[in-house]
Parts: C-alpha cells; sequence; structure tokens
C-alpha cells in the first residue's frame, strides 16, 4: 500500500508537470467565450475529460497493442514514407490543430489594430467544451503511457489521473486570471502552444516511423523541449524587464525637457 501510495503521488506530479501546456490551451480556448461563462467553460471541460481520462485508461490497458498495430502505410518513393498506428494518428492530428490555433491567435494578435475592441467570431459554449475535451484527451496519451510504464496497478493510476484533474480546474482559473490581468503574457503562452505543435508532430511522425525526403524524423525529447520553454520564458522576463527600463527612461527624459522649456519660458 506504502508502495502504491508513492506511486500516486509520483504520477500526479508527472501529470502534472505534462499537463502545463494543457492548461495555456484551456485559458486560450476558454476566452472565446462569454466573459460570465468562461469559468463554468473550463470546469465542465475539464470535469467531462477526467471521466474520458479514465475511459482511456480503462482501453489501453486493455487494449494497449490495438493503438501500436498499424492501420495504413504511405509509400512515396523518397518523398514520404511511414506506418502509422492509432496513437501515432491521434499525436499528428492533436498537434497540428494546436500548431494551427496557435499560428492563428498569434496572426490575429498581430493584425488586430484596437485590442480594446478585439471583436472575434463568436463561438458557442457547447464547441468550446468539446475542443477542450479532445484537447485534453489528446494532452493525456503521453501521462496515461508514462503512468502505464510505472504500475500496471489500475486503481493508482485512475486516483492519480483524478487528483490531476482537480488541480487542474483550480489551477485553469488561475491561470487564466494571471493572463488576463498580465495580457503581455498572452504571446509566451501562443509560443509555447507552437512549440507543443511541432514537439507532438514530431512524436506524431516518429511512432509513425516517418521519412521525409530520406531523413526520418526523430522526436523532440521533452528535456530539449523543456529547454526552450525555459530560455522562451527568460527571454520574455528579460525582455519585459529591459522594456519597462526603456518606457522609465523615455518617461524621465520628456520630463527633463519639460522642464527645461518652462526654465526657458519663465
Amino acid at each position: 500500500m506504502l508502495e502504491n501510495l508513492i506511486t500516486v503521488g509520483m504520477l500526479t506530479l508527472l501529470m502534472m508537470v505534462l499537463g502545463f501546456d494543457n492548461l495555456l490551451y484551456i485559458s486560450l480556448e476558454s476566452k472565446r467565450a462569454p466573459a460570465d461563462k468562461r469559468v463554468m467553460v473550463r470546469r465542465l471541460g475539464i470535469g467531462i475529460a477526467i471521466g474520458l481520462r479514465l475511459v482511456l485508461l480503462f482501453v489501453l490497458v486493455h487494449l494497449l497493442e490495438t493503438f501500436k498495430d498499424p492501420l495504413f502505410s504511405i509509400h512515396l518513393g523518397s518523398l514520404v514514407d511511414g506506418s502509422f498506428n492509432l496513437h501515432g494518428i491521434v499525436v499528428v492530428v492533436g498537434g497540428t490543430f494546436i500548431l494551427y490555433t496557435a499560428t492563428k491567435e498569434i496572426l490575429h494578435m498581430v493584425a488586430i489594430e484596437d485590442l480594446a475592441h478585439d471583436e472575434r467570431e463568436p463561438r458557442s459554449v457547447g464547441s468550446i467544451v468539446l475542443w477542450i475535451v479532445l484537447m485534453n484527451l489528446i494532452f493525456s496519451f503521453d501521462s496515461i503511457l508514462g503512468a502505464m510504464a510505472l504500475t500496471d496497478v489500475f486503481w493508482v493510476m485512475a486516483v492519480a489521473i483524478v487528483i490531476t484533474g482537480v488541480a487542474m480546474i483550480y489551477l485553469a482559473d488561475h491561470v487564466a486570471e494571471f493572463l488576463e490581468k498580465n495580457r503581455m503574457y498572452e504571446v509566451l503562452g501562443l509560443f509555447v502552444l507552437f512549440i507543443v505543435g511541432i514537439m507532438l508532430l514530431s512524436e506524431g511522425g516518429h511512432l509513425a516511423h516517418l521519412h521525409v525526403f530520406g531523413h526520418e524524423v526523430i522526436a523532440m525529447s521533452k528535456g530539449t523541449f523543456y529547454f526552450v520553454i525555459g530560455v522562451l520564458i527568460a527571454t520574455d522576463i528579460v525582455q519585459t524587464r529591459y522594456q519597462k527600463k526603456l518606457i522609465a527612461m523615455k518617461h524621465a527624459e520628456a520630463h527633463r525637457r519639460r522642464s527645461q522649456d518652462e526654465r526657458h519660458r519663465q
């Protein structure tokens, strides 16, 4: 029992670390909902996803080999060559969608002229909840497979999933509030999602043993991913502080010039 409890703690920590990018997606996606329904959308989406994660866990435990069996192959000479299974397809589709979403939001952020009147295409609450649930399941694949590598006790993995889901419900609101109050970090969050999309695409290509122009697609390692995220965060922190100093210097220079002009007039 003690060993199982320790494993629950390890799995919960693992799933929380792997779920950070999921929190970013949930926070950004929930912004498409009306302001008074955003909390409900996040909690409902994560709540449904917890139940479906447990179903996915049950399916993977009993039908893991089915997810590994090849479904179809692509052979286009030296251009593209690979064999896709269900796991690889899910990861590639999820990575493509995240990459598309992040790119679309970045382009929208660059194109918009008045942030105070940011009019986006309206989305129904149901569709937002659906996308949160679907992407939550895609993000959960790695964490569930990682859990299965650490233990074969079903209730241990199930408890870790429930604890992680409850923590995500709590943290999603705080992440969304932080991004709402510090909108400059939305750019950082979008580029983190962009890298997540690239990581998932590379992982899906690796699962499919994909070769493009004769070169094998190699999955981005978790170490590389977190290193890049760390560099992005450090760059953003330094840039923000440097920008504040430049603004303060401009204000000081403007104040000095106003003082000189007043002395000249006197």
